[in-house]
């Protein structure tokens, strides 16, 4: 899953929002630098890429992509099924998708100093392009993707997968309307268990 999947299944609280959203960036043990609550939120994180990852639906929508994409099938699913959940936010939250979003931006803001370098330096860019957002559309999606791209060098081609995000729409939905609760409920017990 990508940000805002790790941001909505963290809950109402902070730190395991802020643990769950900077994860990515915190290799190895590293974690263990951080403070307890946000430790648990790095926890929460590689737990909820475990299940996504070894999740049968999941596979299937990443081998569908698998021929043109190769190993960023993954990444490529990550995003689109962030798009799913903000496209579909009325059926998640009673919050307003703009409104969870600039809270979240707010929240980074405000705890900045907890943030890693990395984090740091994007964050003014996320926020100005208004990354969770924009997942609601394709049009935004395939912002994501081109910046993903470039990351790469352009060796992902990532770019070019709103093609098949238009030509499989319902097909990947219904996949992530299959897997999505099922996450939920994964993330819910671990939350309890951390």
């Amino acid at each position: 899953m990508n940000y805002l999947a790790h941001i909505y299944l963290s809950g109402e609280d902070d730190d395991l929002k802020i643990g769950n959203f900077i994860a990515d960036s915190i290799k190895g043990k590293k974690y263990l630098t951080y403070p307890l609550e946000i430790q648990k939120g790095i926890v929460l994180h590689r737990a909820i890429d475990s299940f996504t990852d070894s999740h049968p639906v999941v596979k299937q929508s990443v081998h569908r992509l698998f021929p043109e994409y190769s190993h960023y099938s993954a990444v490529i699913i990550d995003i689109l099924y962030d798009h799913y959940l903000a496209a579909n936010w009325k059926d998640f939250s009673g919050i307003p998708l703009d409104v969870y979003v600039n809270n979240f931006y707010q929240l980074l803001t405000n705890r900045k100093s907890d943030l890693p370098k990395k984090v740091q330096n994007f964050l003014p860019y996320m926020i100005e392009d208004n990354w969770l957002l924009s997942y609601a559309s394709i049009e935004g999606i395939g912002k994501i993707l081109f910046q993903m791209n470039r990351r790469t060098e352009n060796r992902s081609r990532m770019d070019l997968a709103v093609k098949e995000l238009k030509l499989y729409y319902e097909l990947f939905e219904i996949e992530f309307r299959t897997f999505f609760p099922e996450l939920e409920q994964f993330a819910a017990q671990k939350i309890i268990t951390l």
